[in-house]
C-alpha cells in the first residue's frame, strides 16, 4: 500500500483513494464498476520534464521544507522568507512571496546544471504543502508546470 501525501504530511493513511487497496474501495449504491481493463493515460507535468536527479533532489527539498514550516506559526511572507533562508535558499532562489488569506504561496528556483527543477508551496502551518515544478533550463525564472504533492 502506498502512503499519500496527505499520511506523510500528518493526515491520516487512507485519507486518499489510493491509500486504500482495490479490493476494499466501494462502488457508489446503483453503480456496476467497469468491466474494461484501465488503460493509463500518457504522464504530463514534471515528471516528464525532470530529469532523474532532479526528480530525487525534489523529494529532499520538499521533506525539508514542508517540516521546517509546519512549525512556523502565522507564516507571513516574512517568516517564510527567514525560515526558507535558515535552510540555505538564497533570496535570489525565492520567488512570489504572497499572502494568501492565513497562508503565503512560495516557488523556489532550484535549477542548477542545466536542470529544471522548482517547487512551489504554500505555508501554512500544519496544512503546508510544497509540490515539485519545472522551470525553463535557462533564463528567466517562470514555472511552466507543477505536479502532484509528495
Amino acid at each position: 500500500m502506498s502512503t499519500c501525501t496527505h499520511a506523510r504530511r500528518g493526515g491520516r493513511i487512507g485519507d486518499c483513494a489510493h491509500d486504500t487497496p482495490a479490493d476494499e474501495r466501494s462502488v457508489p449504491p446503483g453503480e456496476t464498476p467497469p468491466t474494461d481493463p484501465i488503460e493509463p493515460g500518457a504522464p504530463t507535468g514534471p515528471e516528464t520534464e525532470l530529469n532523474a536527479r532532479d526528480w530525487c533532489a525534489s523529494v529532499q527539498h520538499e521533506q525539508r521544507i514542508v517540516q521546517a514550516l509546519q512549525a512556523v506559526r502565522e507564516p507571513t511572507p516574512a517568516k517564510v522568507r527567514k525560515t526558507l533562508n535558515g535552510l540555505g535558499y538564497i533570496d535570489e532562489r525565492i520567488h512570489g512571496l504572497e499572502q494568501d488569506g492565513k497562508a503565503t504561496r512560495f516557488r523556489l528556483d532550484l535549477r542548477e546544471s542545466g536542470g529544471r527543477l522548482c517547487e512551489a508551496g504554500r505555508a501554512a502551518g500544519e496544512e503546508t504543502d510544497v509540490t515539485v515544478c519545472a522551470a525553463p533550463t535557462t533564463g528567466e525564472f517562470t514555472v511552466t508546470g507543477s505536479g502532484s504533492s509528495r
